[in-house]
């Protein structure tokens, strides 16, 4: 989700690329950077700053005066910290030793450790902590044999393994930007006067409306008047331009209504990017394990409980945790208001392990609940999605979801990469302690590389949840119900609905809507059942029937394909099917959605819903 930006033209590039990166803000970034090939010099220049875009144009604000960055051929980029945490020498563009080949990367580098041990035993030495660095070097590797940048940029992507968009400069090939992309967006910009590369679209549109989107495994080649355009095996490729018509404002959420819809679409990328680095393989490409370099996971095999804390969002993520570390690994949890946990003088067992969730990792409560573990010497675990916060500084071990920056207040894509983290720590729990066999383990490892290609499914065809929301969001009661994992999903999804719609909305177990939920169902409520497990659809069904005789409208969502609730539910919204204590992990999905549609069709802005912020740093 960071932001690029290059130029190649007859303009000076530097301002240029400063007003792309401010058009890129929107995405959320932690320190910005530029490199620029100077005129004068025929050197290349690099200047980065940790914080907002604004350091850095103070930072070279006179040498902008004074002429000493000038240049025609740039490359910019606003990071968002994946790798190593948010710090000047961290902040992109990154260069070979000499300097002569600068780089900016969006995406992950997934071998990037093999590639950096290759390339320190062959004598390189490294200045940041990033997976990016290792792409400068490795095009450098190839260049001194080939000689071109354009060759050694095509060979050096044959070695790496993960998603990149990425913008090259080489100060021996000064008149030419070259840019490649797989798996993160990348885009050219056509202009008169010079020729653009960017992330998203509203970085060139003070410039041009004539875009080309760069494909999987394409690279490009810029120069001051035209652009070449190549497929993997370096075959050139001629594609016409597309001419945007959108307006900025509708760029900038890459033309979506709101960033909460827009962010909702791009949960199969964030839980791929949180999934996929995690998963090995041997070398016929069969899966074999799950990774977690960054934890002693013999504290999970020796612990005698689990105690997890949290807020809001986050909270739900640990209490469907629950369920996943005790169906999984057989070890009892227990799972906290982090807001709570602070202020009741916690009871911690020796041996306890303790894990923290927080999008922003800077959450008050959160930080407070960390303290007071570490006082008692419980190690702690933290999920989050920010390299550099402070509850990721403060923990023992860190693992990072790779949802990117979230702009609208409602989470979505940073609650399903949470989840899809502790599925895949509470398999590996499971296994260490031997409550999973490998064949068994490796098969639900195999389950869980599945969700993104799922989720893509659900967000494929929204027609029913929107058809539905058009007809139930004036409703004053929405209760969501499940069992199981599904009960636990439904909280989450009831607070999306309170969130965005205002919509007065309760969850709880399926069972306990006759021990007193159900005195308050008439016609002006609609439930919503969550039913991801077949053994317990003839239970789930019956609970819908006692609320649609009260006159309820009902909607379930499910992964049954028998047509068990077709009789009792007015809508059905079917999710594919699967392991089903993983389901969790796609079946909110539709309950996003649902909040989303209802929020529209009431008139609210979803990206901003009113008395709340986005980060909670403070009681």
């Amino acid at each position: 989700m960071c932001g690029i930006v290059g130029y190649c033209g007859c303009k000076e590039a530097t301002p240029l690329l400063i007003e792309g990166l401010k058009k890129l803000e929107y995405r959320g970034y932690d320190s910005a950077g530029i490199a620029v090939l100077s005129r004068s010099s025929e050197e290349i220049l690099v200047r980065k700053s940790k914080g907002a875009l604004r350091f850095l144009e103070e930072k070279i604000a006179s040498e902008i005066v004074s002429g000493a960055l000038s240049g025609n051929v740039g490359i910019g980029h606003t990071r968002w910290a994946t790798h190593g945490e948010p710090s000047d020498l961290n902040a992109h563009p990154h260069t070979n030793v000499s300097g002569s080949i600068a780089v900016v990367h969006n995406g992950i580098v997934e071998n990037h450790a093999r590639l950096k041990a290759w390339l320190q035993q062959n004598g390189v030495v490294f200045k940041s902590q990033t997976d990016t660095e290792v792409i400068a070097h490795v095009i450098n590797y190839f260049y001194e044999k080939e000689h071109d940048i354009f060759r050694a940029v095509l060979a050096s992507l044959k070695k790496l393994e993960g998603s990149y968009a990425l913008g090259v400069i080489c100060s021996d090939f000064p008149d030419r930007l070259v840019a490649a992309r797989k798996d993160s967006p990348l885009i050219l910009g056509l202009a008169s006067d010079g020729n653009f590369i960017a992330s998203d679209v509203p970085a060139v549109l003070s410039h041009t409306r004539d875009v080309i989107f760069l494909e999987q495994g394409e690279v490009a080649v810029l120069y001051a008047d035209h652009v070449d355009l190549f497929a993997s095996d370096g075959e050139k490729i001629v594609r016409s331009p597309y001419h945007v018509d959108w307006d900025v404002e509708a760029a900038e959420k890459g033309g979506f209504a709101h960033f909460m819809l827009k962010e909702i679409h791009e949960q199969p990328r964030a839980l791929f990017d949180t999934i996929r680095p995690r998963i090995v393989r041997d070398s016929s490409g069969a899966i074999v394990d799950s990774s977690f370099e960054e934890l002693d996971t013999s504290i999970l095999s020796t612990a005698k409980r689990i105690v997890i804390t949290a807020c809001g969002t986050a909270y739900h993520a640990g209490v469907v945790a629950k369920y996943a570390f005790e169906f999984f690994a057989r070890i009892p949890v227990v799972v906290d208001v982090a807001s709570e946990f602070r202020y009741r003088n916690p009871i911690f067992l020796p041996n306890d392990v303790f894990i923290v969730i927080s999008q922003s990792g800077e959450t008050a409560d959160t930080r407070a609940a960390i303290d007071s573990a570490k006082k008692r010497g419980v190690k702690v675990i933290a999920i989050t999605n920010c390299v550099g916060s402070s509850i990721s500084r403060e923990s023992d071990a860190v693992l990072y979801t790779r949802a990117g920056p979230e702009i609208a207040v409602a989470s979505t894509k940073a609650y399903t990469t949470q989840l899809s983290l502790l599925f895949l720590l509470a398999l590996k729990t499971g296994f260490i302690r031997g409550e999973l066999k490998k064949d068994e383990f490796v098969r639900l490892l195999g389950e869980i590389e599945k969700m993104p290609e799922k989720a893509e499914k659900i967000i494929s065809d929204q027609t029913e949840i929107q058809r539905f929301a058009s007809r139930q969001f004036n409703k004053q009661k929405i209760f969501y119900i499940g069992r199981l994992f599904d009960a636990a999903s439904s909280l989450e999804s009831a607070l999306k609905l309170k969130e965005v719609s205002y919509m007065h909305c309760e969850a709880f177990s399926a069972g306990e809507l006759k021990h007193g939920p159900i005195a308050l169902v008439d016609s002006d409520t609609l439930v919503v059942a969550i039913a991801t497990e077949p053994s317990l659809f003839d239970k789930l069904s019956s609970n819908i029937e006692e609320v649609k005789s009260r006159g309820a409208a009902t909607m379930v969502i499910t992964q049954d394909t028998s047509g068990a609730f077709k009789s009792c539910a007015d809508a059905v919204i079917h999710i594919p099917t699967g392991e089903s204590a993983l389901l969790s992990m796609i079946s909110v999905i539709p309950a996003q959605l649902f909040a989303y549609y209802c929020s529209v069709l009431r008139g609210n802005d979803p990206d901003k819903p009113r008395n709340l912020a986005k980060s909670v740093t403070v009681e």
